[in-house]
């Protein structure tokens, strides 16, 4: 029997990213108790840390009303 692929939304995975950048636990402790592969925490971190300077960029800034 296959298995479903598990999605995340992005206020977890910002979440998660977050309390990695802490330093707090390791990488690997973090993902152990989340349930999540180690690579994908790995994989978002890089694209939270390439993607950061678009929060202070106004011209791409997405007002929520």
């Amino acid at each position: 029997m296959s298995r479903k692929r598990k999605t995340y939304s992005a206020e977890y995975k910002a979440k998660l990213v977050v309390e990695v950048l802490r330093e707090e636990r390791t990488l690997n402790e973090i993902a152990s108790s989340y349930e999540v592969l180690p690579k994908s925490l790995q994989n978002w971190k890089k694209q939270f840390l390439e993607n950061a300077s678009l929060a202070f960029d106004k011209s791409a800034v997405v007002k929520r009303v």
